[in-house]
């Protein structure tokens, strides 16, 4: 679980890193248009994060050798600590790094005709982010692990586990 727990928090600080260059880049006010676009490259290092994590998780197994069933349940619980970590995450990044991302989200969304602004008040809210960032994390962080543990697996003991 250690190795989970180190994992998990550097994907937090990944997480943050990426969006003071969002906040740096104008994404969170004067180019707000292109955050959409932006914030979903991030789904790249998250990638190689896991990948990074779930071979460290391998390493360190007896003669290097993973089933899916371990490297799943690995990447599940790095996902688990990510999402425990959501709220605070969210909290630093729209009091500290960004404190007008929210507003300036809601008036483009609103602007764009994108959302009535009772909508866009809900949506773009810090109780919003939480609750999607925790939930983003456990399901993006289950579906990553199990394409990740299935490429990262060692065959050899999968082949041998459905042979018994």
């Amino acid at each position: 679980m250690l190795k989970e727990l180190k994992w998990g928090v550097l994907f937090a600080g990944a997480i943050l890193l990426w969006l003071i260059i969002e906040r740096v880049a104008g994404l969170h006010g004067e180019r707000i248009e292109y955050h959409v676009y932006f914030t979903n490259l991030f789904a790249v290092i998250a990638i190689v994060i896991y990948v990074l994590a779930l071979r460290d998780k391998r390493s360190s197994l007896p003669n290097q050798q993973m089933r899916w069933s371990q490297g799943f349940i690995s990447g599940l619980l790095i996902a688990v600590v990510v999402a425990i970590l959501s709220p605070l995450l969210q909290i630093i990044a729209h009091y500290v790094i960004s404190p007008d991302f929210f507003a300036n989200m809601q008036a483009y969304a609103i602007r764009e005709g994108m959302m009535e602004p009772a909508a866009a008040r809900d949506y773009f809210s810090l109780e919003s982010y939480m609750l999607q960032s925790a939930i983003g994390a456990l399901i993006m962080g289950a579906i990553t692990s199990a394409i990740v543990a299935f490429f990262l697996r060692t065959k050899a003991i999968d082949r041998d586990r459905s042979s018994t």
